[in-house]
């Protein structure tokens, strides 16, 4: 796959698990509004915005430290699912858990290649 394809599946990937984030948080306790699920919302929204931000950096070594700190919102997602999920408040259905290991292995996969030196 060609790098900029690969730039543009990332970035749809991080974008969908962005409104799969909003769907997956919808139906939380309303206790639970000002909590889990704007912490969620905040971290799941962080991972596209970081990732636009980066690509209009001038420099790779900007790029990479924008994918980096999508990948952190990403875990961070990650882990709030998996809270969420255990203490019953995800829905039955849903691809976030899914989308979001793809997601992060595809970033990661960006990260990595961005990296490497230019030889």
């Amino acid at each position: 796959m060609l790098l900029g394809a690969y730039k543009l599946r990332a970035f749809e990937l991080a974008d969908e698990v962005a409104l799969l984030t909003y769907k997956f948080t919808s139906g939380f306790p309303r206790e639970e509004q000002f909590d889990l699920t704007s912490q969620m919302r905040r971290a799941a929204v962080s991972v596209p915005s970081n990732f636009v931000e980066g690509c209009g950096r001038d420099s790779d070594a900007d790029f990479v430290r924008f994918l980096d700190m999508a990948y952190g919102s990403l875990r961070e997602l990650e882990y709030q699912t998996s809270l969420a999920t255990r203490l019953g408040f995800a829905p039955a259905e849903s691809e976030l858990p899914d989308r979001l290991i793809e997601t992060s292995k595809v970033l990661a996969a960006l990260i990595r290649s961005r990296r490497k030196p230019n030889s």
